[in-house]
């Protein structure tokens, strides 16, 4: 777990960054209070800017939870691969289920179906706290803080999923599979909602790959 927090903690600046370019940019929508329980609450990066989006467009709040819900469904196929590394009751297995974002499920990949629980859970201990005090950052000292892209924090989120992705590609055959997703989400992206390019892009992990020994 201690293994799995230090590699944790570039994450958890950017995530404390990336907080804060959602606190400054969904008070005025939302108020500070509903800003900083969502981040508490969803603790979605993706989704809650997706959502976000959908409010600053004009869209109801069941639309915006449609798009967050959309985004959010890539979780199915990651609780999927790393459901056979849990152990114990149902309980216990849910609630460390809910550690279960992005980063961490990348760091904690130990390749053929492996995956470290105890590393993912150290890895989201840093992430988690980062967020939530960057968004009450945001929410409540957001009008001080000017907007987010001047301060080029808009840059943070595609460059973050980059570092992910440039950590699985060391792994040969995983190359094939994310060029393929990629191609399926580039495709998809201007004929879809929000969210739905990503799902489908997300069926590229059943292409089978042969693994070098």
């Amino acid at each position: 777990m201690r293994a799995g927090l230090r590699a944790g903690l570039p994450y958890g600046v950017a995530s404390l960054l990336l907080g804060l370019s959602f606190g400054v940019l969904a008070r005025p929508l939302m108020g500070p209070l509903a800003t900083i329980v969502m981040s508490v609450v969803v603790f979605a990066g993706s989704a809650q800017f997706a959502a976000l989006a959908v409010l600053s467009a004009g869209g109801g709040a069941a639309a915006a939870i449609v798009a967050g819900t959309l985004l959010n469904l890539r979780f199915v196929p990651m609780g999927i691969a790393i459901a056979p590394a849990l152990s114990g009751g149902a309980l216990g297995r849910a609630l460390r289920g809910q550690a279960l974002v992005d980063a961490s499920w990348a760091l904690a990949n130990r390749g053929g179906g492996r995956f470290d629980v105890e590393f993912l859970l150290g890895s989201t201990m840093a992430q988690y706290p980062a967020w939530v005090g960057g968004t009450i950052i945001g929410a409540l000292a957001g009008g001080a803080l000017g907007n987010p892209r001047s301060l080029g924090l808009d840059a943070i989120f595609p460059a973050f999923f980059l570092g992910l992705l440039v950590t699985e590609l060391r792994r040969p055959q995983a190359r094939p599979v994310a060029a393929l997703g990629a191609a399926m989400a580039l495709a998809l992206t201007p004929l879809t909602p929000a969210g739905v390019p990503i799902i489908v892009a997300a069926l590229a992990v059943a292409v089978p790959t042969r693994s070098r020994s």
